[in-house]
This record gives structure tokens, C-alpha cells and sequence, in this order.
């Protein structure tokens, strides 16, 4: 068998699942890290939007195409 180290997010994942938590609670920590990950997807996208020079007036062309 193929042994490899956990990464961090898996040992922190590990520690979380022996935590029992409410439903509620369970919920929150689910939009936290929707929340997380949608702001990571954010940042990345803006990158790009600065990297190729777009504009609200090239998003409106591509709207509006076809």
C-alpha cells in the first residue's frame, strides 16, 4: 500500500470530524467555507479582468453578440 503524508487540510479536516457539532453549526461552517472559497474564486477572477484589460462596456458587447 501507497502511504503518503496527509496534507494540512486533511489532518485539520481529521480534527474536525471528532468534533460533534449541531446542525446549526454544521450549516455555518459549511457557508464559511462557501464563503471561502467563492472570495478565492473572486480574487482569481479580477486577476484576470486586469490581466485582459476587460470593461463593463466589453461584458455588455458580449452580452449583447449574437
Amino acid at each position: 500500500m501507497n502511504s503518503q503524508p496527509l496534507s494540512n487540510v486533511q489532518e485539520e479536516l481529521l480534527k474536525l470530524y471528532s468534533t460533534d457539532l449541531s446542525d446549526a453549526e454544521l450549516h455555518e461552517l459549511k457557508l464559511l467555507l462557501s464563503k471561502f472559497y467563492a472570495l478565492k474564486a473572486s480574487h482569481a477572477a479580477d486577476k484576470i479582468w486586469v490581466k485582459k484589460n476587460y470593461s463593463d462596456s466589453i461584458v455588455e458587447d458580449w452580452l449583447n453578440e449574437g
